[in-house]
C-alpha cells in the first residue's frame, strides 16, 4: 500500500480550491522563486539547472499572456510588461546573467505586491458592502 506524500495532497487543493485571483498569486510567487534558484545557479555555474528555472518563469509569463482578459485596455500594458519580460530572460538565459534575471525578478516582486495590494482592497470593499 503507498500513501501519498501529505505535502503534495495539501498542494493540489490548495491549487484546486483557490480563486482566480488566488491562482496569480501562486503563479507570481513561483515564478519568483524559480527566478532565484536560477540565480543561485547562475552564480554556482549549473548551467542546465539555471536554464531549467529560467524556462519555468517563461512558462508562467505565458500563461499570464494567454489568461490576460482583453477587453480590458489595461491588457495591453500588462501585456507589453510581460514581453519586456520574456526577452530579458531569453537574454539572460542565453548568457546566463545574473543580473538581469535579478531585473526580472524584481519587476515580478514588483508586480506581485501590487497584485496583494489589489486582493486586499477588493477583499475590503466586499466586507464592507456587507
Amino acid at each position: 500500500m503507498s500513501f501519498a506524500n501529505p505535502y503534495a495532497q495539501y498542494k493540489n487543493s490548495k491549487i484546486l480550491t483557490a480563486s482566480p485571483a488566488e491562482l496569480t498569486l501562486m503563479l507570481y510567487e513561483g515564478a519568483i522563486k524559480f527566478g532565484n534558484i536560477a540565480i543561485e545557479a547562475i552564480e554556482n555555474k549549473e548551467i542546465e539547472k539555471a536554464h531549467n528555472n529560467i524556462i519555468r518563469v517563461q512558462k508562467i509569463i505565458d500563461e499570464f499572456r494567454a489568461t490576460l482578459n482583453r477587453k480590458y485596455p489595461v491588457a495591453e500594458e500588462f501585456d507589453k510588461i510581460y514581453r519586456y519580460l520574456l526577452r530579458r530572460l531569453l537574454e539572460a538565459n542565453a548568457t546566463k546573467d545574473e543580473e538581469i534575471m535579478k531585473e526580472v525578478v524584481e519587476h515580478l516582486r514588483s508586480m506581485r505586491d501590487n497584485w496583494k495590494e489589489v486582493m486586499k482592497k477588493v477583499k475590503e470593499e466586499r466586507e464592507g458592502a456587507v
